[in-house]
Order: C-alpha cells, then sequence, then structure tokens
C-alpha cells in the first residue's frame, strides 16, 4: 500500500494545536453540564423549582445536544467543519451570561436547551475535524483522549461550584452558571484560523484547496503524488444522510448509538446529579457532596488512563466489552446495599469511574472510525443525538426515582442499563485498530486488525 500523507505522518505541533482546540469543546462540555449539578440545590430554593422541574432543568441541555448533533452533524458534511468550528461558542458565551439573570424556571430551560444545541454541534464539528486530520498511530489515543478533557471541565465546575457557594453569600448559582462563558471567549479567539479539513475539501472535489490546505501544514511533504493518494482515498460517493441507515452502515449506527446510549444514560444521571445521590446515600449535603463528586470526577479521568494505553494494543472490542462487564458491578452493589457506609458507597462510585474509561473514550473514536468523511460528523451527530436523547430521560426520571422509589431500586435500574451496554458491545461491537482511516470507514465490517500490522510511523 502507498504512502499516505495524513495517515503516515509523524505526530506534529500542528496536531497537537487541533487536538488542544478540539478539547477545549469537550471541556465545556463537561463544564456546562455539571456545573447545574452543583447549584441545582440553591438555584431551586431560589426560584421555588419542584422536583421535576429540577429534572428538566438537568435534561433540557440533553435534549439541545440531540438537536443540535443531529441537525448540525449533517450541516458540517454539507458545509464543512471549519465554519461552524467558531461560531456556536458564541452561543454558549451569550446564554451562559444570560443564565445569571434568570428568574423563571421556564426561562433557564429554555437556555440550557440552547446551550446543548451548541454542545450538540460542538461534538459533531469537533470530532470530525480532529480525526480528518490524526495519523493512524495517534488517532485512537488522541481521540480518546478528548474525553479526558470532558472530566477536566467537570472536575472544574465542581471545585468553582464549591468555591462560589462557600465564598458568596448568596445567588452563587448565578456566578457559577455564568463563568463557562469565560473559557467559551477564550476558546472562540483560539479556534479563529483554523484550517479545514483536507479530506472533506477532497470528498466535495476541491483538490486544489486541498492541496494549499495540505502544503500550509505538510510544507514540502505535500507533494502531487502524496496529494493524489489523498484524493483516491477519500474520492466522493454520493452518501447522503439516509446512507448512515443502510445496507452495511445501518448495524455501525445501531452500534454506536445503543453503546453510547447505554453508557451516558447512568453516567450523566451521576454527573448532573451527583451531590444529591451522595446525600440520599447518608453523605451530609452541601459541600461534602460536592467534595465527594469532585472525587469521582477525578477517578472518571483516571480511569482513562489505562483505556487509553490498551486501545492500540489490546483493541477496540476487548476493551469495550470487558468494561460494560465490570461497570455492572459497583451499581448491582449500590443497588442491593442503600445503607452501605459512606466508604462503601465512595468506594462503588469510584470503581464505577474507573471501569468507564473504556466506553468513554471510545465515544469519541468508534463513531469517527466507522463512517467515511462525507457522512462522518452526520454519525458522530446522529450517535450524539441517540445518546443524550436517553440520557436526557435518565436524568429527568433520576430525581423522581429517588423520591419515589428510593435511591436503591434507582441504583439496580442503572446497573441494568449497563448490562444491556454489555450484550450490545458483545454482539456487535467491531475491531478498528491499526486501520487507515479510509479503510476502517469502508463500507466492509471492519474485522479484527493483524497483530503483526501495527501502524506505520514515518519520520519526514
Amino acid at each position: 500500500m502507498s504512502s499516505s500523507l495524513i495517515d503516515d505522518a509523524r505526530f506534529r505541533p500542528f496536531h497537537r494545536k487541533m487536538f488542544a482546540l478540539t478539547a477545549g469543546g469537550q471541556f465545556l462540555d463537561g463544564y456546562l453540564l455539571s456545573i447545574v449539578g452543583v447549584v441545582v440545590l440553591g438555584m431551586s430554593q431560589d426560584l421555588g423549582m419542584s422536583a421535576s422541574q429540577e429534572g428538566l432543568i438537568g435534561a433540557s441541555a440533553l435534549v439541545g445536544l440531540f438537536v443540535g448533533g443531529l441537525v448540525f452533524g449533517r450541516v458540517t458534511d454539507r458545509i464543512g467543519r471549519q465554519l461552524l468550528f467558531t461560531l456556536h461558542f458564541v452561543v454558549i458565551a451569550a446564554a451562559s451570561v444570560a443564565s445569571m439573570f434568570v428568574s423563571d424556571p421556564t426561562l433557564m430551560v429554555v437556555l440550557r436547551f440552547v446551550i446543548g444545541i451548541a454542545l450538540g454541534a460542538d461534538y459533531a464539528i469537533g470530532s470530525a475535524l480532529l480525526s480528518e486530520w490524526l495519523p493512524t498511530a495517534q488517532r485512537g489515543r488522541v481521540m480518546g483522549m478528548l474525553i479526558m478533557a470532558w472530566f477536566v471541565g467537570a472536575t472544574a465546575a465542581y471545585l468553582v461550584g464549591y468555591t462560589l457557594i462557600s465564598t458568596v453569600d448568596s445567588g452563587a448559582w448565578r456566578w457559577a452558571l455564568g463563568s463557562a462563558a469565560v473559557p467559551a471567549v477564550v476558546f472562540i479567539i483560539a479556534r479563529i484560523g483554523t484550517p479545514e479539513s483536507p479530506r472533506w475539501l477532497l470528498s466535495r472535489g476541491r483538490v486544489e484547496e486541498a492541496r494549499a490546505v495540505l502544503t500550509r501544514v505538510y510544507g514540502t511533504d505535500a507533494t502531487t503524488e502524496a496529494v493524489e493518494s489523498l484524493v483516491a482515498d477519500e474520492r466522493g460517493h454520493g452518501l447522503g444522510f439516509t446512507e448512515v441507515f443502510r445496507g452495511a452502515y445501518l448495524k455501525r449506527t445501531a452500534f454506536v448509538g445503543l453503546f453510547w446510549l447505554l453508557q451516558i444514560v447512568p453516567l450523566f444521571a451521576i454527573y448532573t446529579f451527583g451531590p444529591t445521590i451522595l446525600s440520599a446515600f447518608g453523605m451530609s449535603g452541601g459541600g461534602d457532596s460536592i467534595i465527594g463528586s469532585a472525587l469521582i470526577s477525578v477517578l472518571f479521568l483516571i480511569g482513562c488512563v489505562p483505556a487509553l494505553r490498551l486501545i492500540d494494543t489490546w483493541g477496540r472490542r476487548p476493551l469495550i466489552v470487558w468494561s460494560f462487564a465490570l461497570m455492572v458491578i459497583p451499581l448491582a452493589v449500590l443497588g442491593l446495599m442503600p445503607a452501605a457506609p459512606a466508604a462503601v458507597v465512595l468506594a462503588c462510585f469510584c470503581a464505577y469511574a474507573l471501569f468507564s474509561g473504556g466506553p468513554s473514550i471510545l465515544e469519541f473514536i468508534y463513531p469517527t472510525e466507522l463512517f467515511p468523511t462525507e457522512v462522518r460528523a452526520t454519525a458522530v451527530g446522529v450517535g450524539t443525538a441517540v445518546s443524550r436523547i436517553g440520557a436526557a430521560i435518565g436524568t429527568y426520571l433520576l430525581p423522581v426515582g429517588l423520591d419515589r422509589i428510593g435511591v436503591g431500586p434507582t441504583m439496580l435500574i442503572m446497573a441494568v442499563i449497563t448490562l444491556l451496554g454489555f450484550a450490545v458491545c458483545l454482539t456487535m461491537a467491531p475491531e478498528t485498530r491499526g486501520r487507515r482511516l479510509a479503510e476502517a470507514s469502508s463500507a466492509g465490517t471492519p474485522g479484527p486488525a493483524p497483530a503483526d500490522r501495527p501502524a506505520r510511523v514515518t519520520t519526514r
């Protein structure tokens, strides 16, 4: 097989910059979706909200993620990645500032929904753009690291929220929700001038524009032969939105949507209402439960580290299958022992966080590897949409479940959902380790990557 300019390139400072810019979106996603859980109790008191309204505020951003992923994934495949890579952050900054002045729960639901749309768009735009620039040897590890930015953002939200609650006499929740505008503005400025994906340009027949972008990044390595090799990989096939629901891609779409949904329902519920859940297990409310949630958040981050080491050696399929199997255990223990000591409760949540590393990093790897350039952002958007509508339902029902059936049965339901995720992965998960992007995303079903065929790295 001939050398590929992007797939076989060495990892450059440009790739690190693209990762940092894309990770900014995940940082904001983790921050915005977690900060509301930290301040929901104070906000509820000030605005006189019911448990149902608390659930709606927690779920509205996830419903927005459904809409944003579904709509803007397809828009990104039609008009390009670069144009939308910055604009949606303006919406996030504006809505975050507006949240500081809300006096009605309904308006808060609307603003959270708008923020969710922008975040859903970023999932599709950022992951597609980054994956299309990465060399094969680093693609799995770097794409997987995106979720670590999510957990860093979530941890930052808990720490900022705790600090504001501890230092601000009243209205701390307003400052906490508005604080997201600061990183949003930083990334608006940083993302200006980001180059378009050459793979997308080539899939649209815009060869000269792709050549100019490749020359800008790779310099003299962007030879005519190297560009022509990419042209052959990314030749357009006229694929549209419905392609992800037909033929070989239908099974991939079902797999991505289902595993993402069945992992995210418990994870987002825990993140959104972490302090509330810990309080239900008997831990003191306020600062102690927030610090406990921050600890769990850090362990979600730590759990990604061994998964990142295994993703390109052990492979995608065994990692996700065994991760789901192990995630069931701590949730089942929590469900069967709702009166367990605080140390046992925290240990179970920490174990769940550590075991969730595999599926967490694969949220960004599988959708971008299993679909071709023409529908890659569309597929990511569909996966985001399916997972987030399920997460929205779970997040909405969690406070109601805690109130009506108790914490034990609620955790058992989470364990059953995770067990279903294990069944889906066991029967449907493919292997894409060591395959070039065009090869992994072709219509043929990916099989196991040969052990003696590592991704090749050149030293240009």
